[in-house]
């Protein structure tokens, strides 16, 4: 019966690493949405400005259509650091998410080699992986914060 409560605890610890990876699952699926809305946004705002590119050789440009294509390309700009913080964000939990794995295969180690030597490796591996969450939710804020100012810049240039 010993054995068997030894097993039960090495799989609820195990687990602890588990519920982070699921955690960074869903972070990484938010951040991919964004990244995918972002690089969108980025082709859409390049097509447009292609389109200015060939009226700009038939005409002369209006001062409004002069007003958007600057626009578009601030925005490009801005989108394209925006893409760096999500890529950032997404880099930092896949990389947490391997920290987890680390974790949980540690814990199994030392429970099958009966040795307390991989304590602190499990404790760093763990501790690196929240640290390495906490980064990404910085980048997650920061991408956030820069969105917001892009909506910003987009309703004034339409005031």
């Amino acid at each position: 019966m010993e054995i068997s409560i030894t097993v039960v605890q090495v799989i609820q610890a195990m687990l602890a690493p588990g519920i982070m990876i699921s955690a960074c699952g869903l972070l990484l699926l938010g951040m991919n949405n964004k990244y995918s809305l972002v690089v969108n946004r980025i082709r859409l705002l390049g097509e447009e400005r292609r389109k200015f590119s060939i009226k700009a050789s038939e005409k002369e440009f209006l001062y409004q259509e002069e007003v958007r294509l600057k626009s578009i390309s601030i925005q490009i700009g801005k989108l394209k650091y925006r893409v760096k913080l999500v890529r950032n964000a997404v880099f930092s939990y896949s990389i947490a998410v391997g920290l987890f794995v680390i974790t949980s295969m540690l814990i199994g180690f030392s429970f099958i080699l009966k040795s307390s030597s991989y304590e602190p490796l499990i404790i760093v591996s763990f501790s690196l992986g929240m640290l390495l969450v906490l980064v990404g939710i910085c980048y997650a804020a920061a991408e956030t914060i820069k969105g917001y100012e892009i909506i910003n810049y987009e309703i004034k240039a339409h005031e």
